[in-house]
């Protein structure tokens, strides 16, 4: 009423008088504009919690599906982050809310966790439930047990609610227990790389079939196969997806480099699906550098690449950085020459461990790098052992140790 009395006086000066066509024009369009910026927030007002101006016909913007948002609201859903990340979802006319929150309830997923899904990956509520429960069926097979399914479908949603290709996925699911694979292999294998059971079968088996022969005719042991192919899947879920010629590639560099058969087989097991992505102009340049900055003949750079065999697919630049900040801090060639891993190290966990022993009076300079490489677990028991013995009283190796209170 306030809106309408307003644009009452707004005209009445002008009514039983003659006024400029123009200026009549102009008033009538400014009036126009502030009654409907009025209507526009009394409409706001009325809009309940879960809608905002975003829910307003825009032209550049579909309008948003109301009961969507509103039932996304009442599961707690930041409605706010599926705008910003997702908007497209909730402008789609056809939507599953509640029956996709009843089927991850049904797998044991509660409240929080079911807002937490349908906020990472909103397009699940796109997904007809008949879909949802044909899939859900397809991975109980694959998984040992409805708890560890609904972990898996928090941490991939995108790959649970991947419902595209549905026969790819049973037929490759089929085969890969068909070779007898752990069903947790299978089950990350779905969940890391989806795409790989979405393409046809035919295409896996091409793969298992070059990895199968790769390995066998490097000789490796038949009743090991199936170990050392969990073991690769299990590193590199994204291994099927690699081009099958990439290994042969790969091993056919190293052959022409002078590696011996056994030694490629030490390769490819310390490598695993590494050695897929690898490739020879890489290598080489990799080869090369390390030959020239150690001074190695072949049979020593050979020795430094089966030691430590991420030298192959460090890039260039990693190496000559890593290299030389050893030689900055006074550590040799023939040092690096002897304990290659070294290299795999970060030169910011090389220096803090070198100045780590330092402190307790040790000099890596004058002794040998396998103090520093490994892990933090493997450091600090090699400095563990280091510390204790210099707690030892001299003239008395065996003695006890000296307790903290003591």
């Amino acid at each position: 009423m306030k809106a309408e009395q307003w644009v009452c006086d707004k005209r009445s000066p002008l009514q039983g008088q003659k006024t400029d066509p123009t200026q009549s024009s102009t008033m009538l369009r400014v009036t126009s504009a502030s009654l409907y910026t009025c209507c526009q927030k009394v409409r706001l007002l009325l809009l309940p919690p879960s809608a905002s101006a975003s829910t307003l016909t825009s032209p550049n913007k579909r309008p948003e599906n109301q009961r969507t948002v509103d039932s996304l609201y009442e599961l707690s859903v930041d409605i706010k982050k599926v705008r910003k990340f997702k908007g497209w979802v909730l402008s789609e006319n056809s939507a599953y809310v509640s029956e996709t929150a009843g089927l991850l309830k049904d797998m044991g997923a509660d409240d929080t966790v079911i807002a937490r899904i349908l906020e990472t990956h909103p397009e699940a509520i796109l997904c007809r439930p008949e879909d949802t429960v044909a899939q859900r069926d397809l991975w109980v097979s694959v998984c040992p047990n409805r708890r560890e399914l609904m972990s898996i479908i928090e941490k991939f949603p995108a790959s649970f609610f991947t419902l595209t290709h549905h026969d790819n996925q049973r037929a490759n699911i089929l085969y890969l227990q068909s070779l007898r694979l752990n069903k947790r292999i299978i089950s990350k294998l779905m969940a890391s790389a989806p795409q790989s059971f979405s393409r046809p079968v035919e295409s896996n088996k091409e793969v298992i079939h070059t990895l199968r022969e790769t390995y066998l005719d490097l000789g490796g042991d038949e009743g090991n196969l199936r170990i050392w192919l969990q073991k690769l899947l299990s590193q590199n879920p994204y291994i099927l997806l690699r081009p099958a010629e990439a290994w042969r590639d790969s091993l056919g560099f190293l052959r022409e480099r002078g590696f011996t058969t056994e030694e490629l087989l030490s390769l490819v097991c310390s490598l695993r699906a590494s050695i897929a992505e690898l490739k020879p102009e890489a290598m080489e340049q990799a080869l090369t550098y390390i030959e020239g900055a150690l001074a190695c003949s072949e049979d020593e750079l050979k020795q430094v690449v089966i030691r430590c065999p991420a030298v192959l697919y460090y890039s260039l630049p990693t190496l000559v950085g890593r290299y030389q900040g050893l030689m900055d801090v006074g550590v040799s060639m023939d040092q690096v020459k002897e304990s290659p891993n070294v290299l795999e190290l970060t030169t910011q966990i090389v220096l803090y461990r070198i100045q780590k022993l330092a402190s307790y009076g040790y000099d890596v300079r004058s002794g040998s790098l396998d103090v520093i490489v490994g892990t933090k677990k493997d450091f600090e028991m090699s400095y563990g052992k280091l510390h204790l013995r210099q707690q030892r009283p001299l003239f008395n190796p065996v003695a006890p140790l000296r307790s903290a209170e003591e």
